[in-house]
C-alpha cells in the first residue's frame, strides 16, 4: 500500500536500545510517500546513551522526516486543533508512556501529542519496548487495547531466558500495522513467537 499523501506523526520515547530499528521504520514510512513529522519525548530528545548522543539522535531523525523535531509540549498542543497527521505512531513506546496514556497524564511532548491527536477519533499505533510488560505494565497495556482508537504493533518476549518480564515490538511490521490502522483494523496476530533465549 501507498502511504503517499498521509500525513503520519512519529514519536519515540526513551527506550534507546530500539532506536536504530525505530529509525528504519520512519524511513521505510518516508519511502512509502507518507509525510512524517518527528516528535520526541523529553527523554529521547535529551538523554544521551551507549546507543548514542541525544544530539545524534536529534540529528537522525530531523534528516529522515526532513523536518524539525517536536520536542516540546507547546509545539505538539497543535496538533489536535490543527488535525496536523492522519495517524500518529509511537515507536517505540515505553511502559512510562502507556501508563500515562492510560491515565491521562499530559507532561512530555509525545503524550501532549497523542492527547492532542486522538481528540479527532483519529488513530494511533503503538510500539511497546519495555522490561516489565509481563509484571507491572502488563494492566496498562492490556487497558491500552481496548481504548478506541489505539493500534498495537506486534509485539514478542525478547528475551525470555534472561528478561522474562520483556516485551518489544517488531517493527518491521510498524508499515503493516499503519495501513491497516488507517483502515480502522488491528493487525493480527497482536503477539508473536518469542525469539530464542540469548
Amino acid at each position: 500500500m501507498s502511504l503517499k499523501g498521509i500525513k503520519l506523526g512519529f514519536a519515540m520515547t526513551g527506550s534507546f536500545c530500539t532506536f536504530e530499528k525505530a529509525f528504519k521504520a520512519a524511513e521505510e514510512l518516508v519511502k512509502a510517500g507518507a509525510e512524517v513529522y518527528p516528535i520526541m519525548s523529553f527523554n529521547a530528545a535529551g538523554i544521551s546513551s551507549r546507543f548514542g548522543t541525544a544530539q545524534e539522535h536529534l540529528d537522525r531523525l530531523k534528516e529522515i522526516c526532513g523536518r524539525d523535531v517536536i520536542r516540546t509540549i507547546e509545539d505538539a498542543e497543535p496538533i489536535g486543533p490543527k488535525k496536523m497527521f492522519d495517524l500518529l505512531a509511537v515507536a517505540p513506546c515505553t511502559s512510562n508512556t502507556i501508563a500515562k496514556l492510560v491515565n491521562g497524564i499530559t507532561d512530555t511532548p509525545v503524550t501532549m501529542a497523542v492527547k492532542s491527536h486522538i481528540r479527532n477519533s483519529r488513530p494511533v499505533v503503538i510500539a511497546i519496548s519495555t522490561n516489565d510488560a509481563l509484571a507491572a505494565s502488563g494492566r496498562n497495556i492490556g487497558q491500552l487495547q481496548n481504548y478506541r482508537n489505539y493500534y498495537f504493533v506486534p509485539y514478542r518476549q525478547d528475551n525470555y531466558a534472561g528478561k522474562p518480564y520483556s516485551a518489544v515490538a517488531d517493527l518491521t511490521k510498524l508499515k503493516s500495522t499503519v495501513e491497516l490502522a488507517l483502515e480502522g483494523r488491528q493487525i493480527q496476530p497482536i503477539t508473536l513467537t518469542p525469539e530464542a533465549p540469548k
